[in-house]
Protein backbone atom coordinates (compact mmCIF):
# COMPACT_ATOMS: atom_id res chain seq x y z
CA UNK A 1 0.00 0.00 0.00
CA UNK A 2 1.39 3.67 -1.14
CA UNK A 3 2.63 5.55 2.06
CA UNK A 4 -0.31 8.06 2.42
CA UNK A 5 2.04 10.25 5.13
CA UNK A 6 0.56 13.38 5.86
CA UNK A 7 1.63 16.34 4.37
CA UNK A 8 2.45 19.66 6.14
CA UNK A 9 1.01 22.73 5.10
CA UNK A 10 2.53 25.71 7.20
CA UNK A 11 -0.19 28.65 7.11
CA UNK A 12 0.94 31.86 8.23
CA UNK A 13 -1.61 34.73 8.40
CA UNK A 14 -1.51 38.43 7.39
CA UNK A 15 0.96 40.00 10.21
CA UNK A 16 -0.32 43.19 9.61
CA UNK A 17 -3.25 42.72 12.84
CA UNK A 18 -0.16 42.23 15.10
CA UNK A 19 -1.81 40.13 17.41
CA UNK A 20 -3.96 42.67 18.47
CA UNK A 21 -7.19 40.81 19.56
CA UNK A 22 -9.77 43.64 18.00
CA UNK A 23 -7.58 43.57 14.83
CA UNK A 24 -7.41 40.32 14.50
CA UNK A 25 -10.97 39.57 14.53
CA UNK A 26 -11.75 41.78 12.17
CA UNK A 27 -9.13 40.81 9.77
CA UNK A 28 -10.53 36.85 10.43
CA UNK A 29 -14.44 37.99 10.21
CA UNK A 30 -13.93 40.91 7.96
CA UNK A 31 -11.44 42.22 6.11
CA UNK A 32 -12.04 40.89 2.64
CA UNK A 33 -15.37 39.37 2.78
CA UNK A 34 -17.15 40.58 0.15
CA UNK A 35 -19.41 43.07 1.05
CA UNK A 36 -22.78 44.14 -1.02
CA UNK A 37 -25.10 45.70 1.82
CA UNK A 38 -24.98 49.37 1.30
CA UNK A 39 -25.01 50.38 4.72
CA UNK A 40 -21.83 48.97 5.44
CA UNK A 41 -20.31 49.87 2.26
CA UNK A 42 -20.79 53.20 3.34
CA UNK A 43 -19.69 53.11 6.66
CA UNK A 44 -15.85 51.90 5.05
CA UNK A 45 -15.86 54.57 2.85
CA UNK A 46 -16.26 56.69 6.40
CA UNK A 47 -13.84 54.77 8.49
CA UNK A 48 -11.30 54.83 5.43
CA UNK A 49 -11.92 58.35 4.97
CA UNK A 50 -11.30 58.78 8.74
CA UNK A 51 -7.90 56.42 8.48
CA UNK A 52 -6.22 58.70 5.84
CA UNK A 53 -2.41 59.74 7.96
CA UNK A 54 -3.62 57.52 10.36
CA UNK A 55 -3.55 53.79 11.02
CA UNK A 56 -6.37 51.41 10.90
CA UNK A 57 -5.66 50.64 14.65
CA UNK A 58 -6.39 53.77 15.69
CA UNK A 59 -9.47 54.19 13.75
CA UNK A 60 -10.84 50.35 14.47
CA UNK A 61 -10.80 51.19 17.98
CA UNK A 62 -13.32 54.38 17.70
CA UNK A 63 -15.61 52.32 14.80
CA UNK A 64 -18.23 51.85 17.47
CA UNK A 65 -17.84 55.67 18.96
CA UNK A 66 -18.52 56.36 15.16
CA UNK A 67 -21.08 54.13 15.11
CA UNK A 68 -22.97 55.97 17.70
CA UNK A 69 -21.88 59.68 16.71
CA UNK A 70 -23.17 59.48 13.19
CA UNK A 71 -26.35 57.88 13.43
CA UNK A 72 -25.28 54.19 12.74
CA UNK A 73 -23.88 55.09 9.35
CA UNK A 74 -27.34 56.14 8.04
CA UNK A 75 -26.77 58.21 4.73
CA UNK A 76 -30.01 59.73 4.85
CA UNK A 77 -29.49 60.98 8.30
CA UNK A 78 -25.78 61.98 7.67
CA UNK A 79 -26.62 64.24 4.37
CA UNK A 80 -28.49 66.55 6.49
CA UNK A 81 -26.44 67.15 9.45
CA UNK A 82 -26.19 71.32 9.80
CA UNK A 83 -23.24 73.29 11.25
CA UNK A 84 -24.33 73.11 14.76
CA UNK A 85 -24.13 68.93 14.37
CA UNK A 86 -20.65 69.36 12.56
CA UNK A 87 -20.04 71.59 15.43
CA UNK A 88 -20.79 69.04 18.27
CA UNK A 89 -18.82 66.16 16.57
CA UNK A 90 -15.68 68.78 16.79
CA UNK A 91 -16.57 68.78 20.25
CA UNK A 92 -16.72 64.88 20.50
CA UNK A 93 -13.47 63.23 22.18
CA UNK A 94 -14.78 59.94 21.43
CA UNK A 95 -13.88 60.28 17.65
CA UNK A 96 -11.12 61.41 15.17
CA UNK A 97 -11.55 65.44 15.39
CA UNK A 98 -10.94 66.09 12.00
CA UNK A 99 -12.88 69.27 10.72
CA UNK A 100 -12.10 68.49 7.03
CA UNK A 101 -13.04 64.90 7.39
CA UNK A 102 -15.77 65.01 9.36
CA UNK A 103 -17.25 67.61 6.82
CA UNK A 104 -16.46 65.17 3.95
CA UNK A 105 -18.32 62.75 5.82
CA UNK A 106 -21.51 64.65 5.42
CA UNK A 107 -20.53 65.55 1.50
CA UNK A 108 -19.88 62.01 1.03
CA UNK A 109 -23.04 61.05 2.41
CA UNK A 110 -25.15 63.06 0.04
CA UNK A 111 -23.19 61.90 -2.86
CA UNK A 112 -23.75 58.42 -1.77
CA UNK A 113 -27.44 58.44 -1.98
CA UNK A 114 -27.26 60.13 -5.34
CA UNK A 115 -25.29 57.28 -6.90
CA UNK A 116 -28.19 54.86 -5.04
CA UNK A 117 -30.56 56.70 -6.78
CA UNK A 118 -28.94 56.87 -10.07
CA UNK A 119 -27.94 52.73 -9.75
CA UNK A 120 -30.62 51.16 -7.82
CA UNK A 121 -27.90 50.85 -5.21
CA UNK A 122 -24.73 51.87 -4.07
CA UNK A 123 -23.34 47.69 -4.51
CA UNK A 124 -24.13 48.12 -7.81
CA UNK A 125 -22.54 51.45 -8.77
CA UNK A 126 -19.28 50.34 -6.95
CA UNK A 127 -17.90 47.08 -7.57
CA UNK A 128 -17.88 47.44 -11.48
CA UNK A 129 -14.84 48.39 -10.56
CA UNK A 130 -13.66 45.21 -10.37
CA UNK A 131 -16.21 43.44 -12.92
CA UNK A 132 -18.54 42.75 -10.13
CA UNK A 133 -16.18 39.68 -8.91
CA UNK A 134 -13.06 39.75 -6.25
CA UNK A 135 -9.73 40.28 -7.54
CA UNK A 136 -7.52 37.03 -6.59
CA UNK A 137 -4.18 38.14 -5.46
CA UNK A 138 -1.66 35.47 -4.29
CA UNK A 139 0.71 37.75 -2.65
CA UNK A 140 3.54 35.90 -0.12
CA UNK A 141 4.69 39.00 2.20
CA UNK A 142 3.26 41.96 2.76
CA UNK A 143 5.89 44.02 0.88
CA UNK A 144 4.36 42.51 -2.29
CA UNK A 145 1.06 44.00 -1.62
CA UNK A 146 0.70 47.69 -3.28
CA UNK A 147 -0.87 50.97 -2.20
CA UNK A 148 -3.12 51.35 -5.24
CA UNK A 149 -4.33 49.68 -8.55
CA UNK A 150 -5.57 50.88 -11.53
CA UNK A 151 -8.68 49.68 -10.16
CA UNK A 152 -8.95 51.55 -7.39
CA UNK A 153 -7.58 54.88 -9.43
CA UNK A 154 -10.05 54.59 -11.35
CA UNK A 155 -12.30 53.81 -8.89
CA UNK A 156 -11.04 57.52 -7.42
CA UNK A 157 -11.59 59.32 -10.21
CA UNK A 158 -15.55 58.31 -10.73
CA UNK A 159 -16.01 59.27 -6.80
CA UNK A 160 -13.84 62.82 -7.06
CA UNK A 161 -16.13 63.71 -10.56
CA UNK A 162 -19.06 62.60 -8.44
CA UNK A 163 -18.33 64.96 -5.35
CA UNK A 164 -16.95 62.64 -3.01
CA UNK A 165 -13.75 63.50 -1.05
CA UNK A 166 -11.26 61.92 0.58
CA UNK A 167 -11.04 59.21 -2.13
CA UNK A 168 -7.84 58.88 -3.41
CA UNK A 169 -6.27 55.65 -5.27
CA UNK A 170 -4.78 54.63 -1.63
CA UNK A 171 -8.04 55.15 0.55
CA UNK A 172 -9.63 53.59 -2.23
CA UNK A 173 -7.99 50.94 -2.24
CA UNK A 174 -7.77 50.02 1.34
CA UNK A 175 -11.95 50.41 0.97
CA UNK A 176 -11.34 47.60 -2.08
CA UNK A 177 -9.15 45.11 0.19
CA UNK A 178 -12.21 45.63 3.06
CA UNK A 179 -14.96 45.33 0.81
CA UNK A 180 -13.92 42.35 -0.58
CA UNK A 181 -13.41 43.39 -4.27
CA UNK A 182 -9.24 43.14 -3.66
CA UNK A 183 -8.31 39.45 -1.72
CA UNK A 184 -5.33 40.63 -0.79
CA UNK A 185 -4.98 38.20 2.68
CA UNK A 186 -1.55 36.39 2.17
CA UNK A 187 -1.68 33.05 -0.02
CA UNK A 188 -1.09 31.31 3.44
CA UNK A 189 -3.30 32.61 5.46
CA UNK A 190 -5.55 30.38 7.08
CA UNK A 191 -8.41 32.69 6.60
CA UNK A 192 -8.25 33.32 3.01
CA UNK A 193 -10.67 31.93 1.00
CA UNK A 194 -8.41 30.31 -2.06
CA UNK A 195 -6.71 28.46 0.46
CA UNK A 196 -7.27 24.95 -0.01
CA UNK A 197 -5.66 22.19 2.09
CA UNK A 198 -5.38 18.65 0.82
CA UNK A 199 -7.30 16.12 2.47
CA UNK A 200 -5.72 12.71 3.89
CA UNK A 201 -7.41 10.20 1.79
CA UNK A 202 -9.19 7.47 4.01
CA UNK A 203 -7.36 4.43 3.73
Amino acid sequence: MANLAKKTIETTDCSWHANDLLMKTYHDTEWGVPLHDDRKLFEFMVLDAFQAGLSWRTVLYKRENFRKTLDDFDAEKIAVYDENKIQQLMQDTSIIRNQAKIRATVINAAAFLRVKEEFGSFDRFIWQFTDYQTIQHHYQGLSEVPAKSHESDAMSLELQRRGFKFVGSTICYAFMQAAGMINDHMESCPVNPLLRIPQIPKV
